[in-house]
């Protein structure tokens, strides 16, 4: 789970590669770990911490192994190393806006030595550079899975005074609409996009995918507790999909006396992916 409190190992001698590739010369970094300590995962000692999305979303995206992956507004990339848990030869590439922010995400991408290969680039949606098309794993520059959590916060609402926050959180500058008909644009036909949205995104979503050539939507709600109102769900589409909506039954994060569920923990903590998914 992102943002734990628990604490992994310093920094040792093997990770000197790590420091000379992606140097650390921002803000101060603090470790810690995602999936219950079964990755790495530093995060800035001050500022915006990686909530539970980005977990939640790489746990819904269906990836074979040694497939491509591109996700726009990767942050530090918890969403990124937990599906290169999952899934194993992953070919992953982030787009991130904030500089140091591309510097951490590659540095925690260095200290999880698995079979994946992941990069974070930067770049801000809507704008992607062309030369990522070169970039991507496969021939003609698109990639088999997108993703992305997009800001989606109204921007007429009070700013957080932290400026990573405000980027990760404010739609100031892009509508959250403009990153998922902007993604269509860079997943291979047959292939899935996967977001991360408030309940009360879902319908310009759908109707965003729908008119960009996207169908077989599934819609699986994160519900806070039983009985309670889902204001967090995850939303999945496959490039030329053609099969009907499916409102998936979603799962249950945390019980009455606030502990994660079974399931939940099964993919916070285990990694495993989302039922039904």
């Amino acid at each position: 789970m992102s943002g734990s409190r628990k604490t992994v190992n310093p920094l040792d001698d093997n990770d000197s590669d790590t420091k000379r590739l992606y140097p650390v010369s921002g803000p101060e970094e603090r470790d810690g770990t995602l999936l219950g300590g079964r990755l790495r995962y530093r995060q800035f000692s001050a500022g915006y911490r990686t909530g539970l999305e980005p977990v939640l979303m790489a746990a819904a995206v269906p990836a074979l192994a040694g497939e491509s992956v591109l996700e726009a507004g990767c942050g530090a990339g918890a969403a990124l190393l937990c599906l290169s848990h999952r899934i194993e030869d992953l070919k992953g590439i982030g787009l991130e806006h904030d500089s140091e922010t591309v510097g951490l995400a590659n540095r925690n991408f260095s200290l999880n030595h698995g079979t994946a290969t992941l990069e974070a680039i930067k770049a801000r949606l809507p704008d992607i550079p062309r030369s990522l098309r070169s970039s991507a794993p496969n021939a003609n520059g698109r990639f088999h899975h997108v993703m992305a959590n997009p800001p989606w916060h109204n921007p007429n609402g009070t700013p957080s005074p932290d400026s990573r926050r405000r980027l990760a959180l404010h739609a100031e500058e892009a509508d959250p609409n403009s990153w998922i008909s902007t993604l269509t644009r860079w997943v291979l036909p047959g292939g899935s996009l996967t977001f991360a949205l408030p309940a009360a995104a879902v319908d310009t979503a759908c109707a965003t995918l729908l008119s960009h050539g996207c169908g077989s939507l599934q819609l699986y709600p994160l519900w806070p507790k039983a009985g309670r109102e889902a204001k967090l769900v995850i939303l999945r589409a496959i490039h030329g999909g053609r099969s009907i909506f499916r409102l998936r039954a979603g799962m249950i994060l945390h019980q009455d006396d606030g502990q994660f569920t079974a399931v939940a923990e099964n993919v916070l903590r285990q990694g495993q992916a989302l039922p039904e998914l």
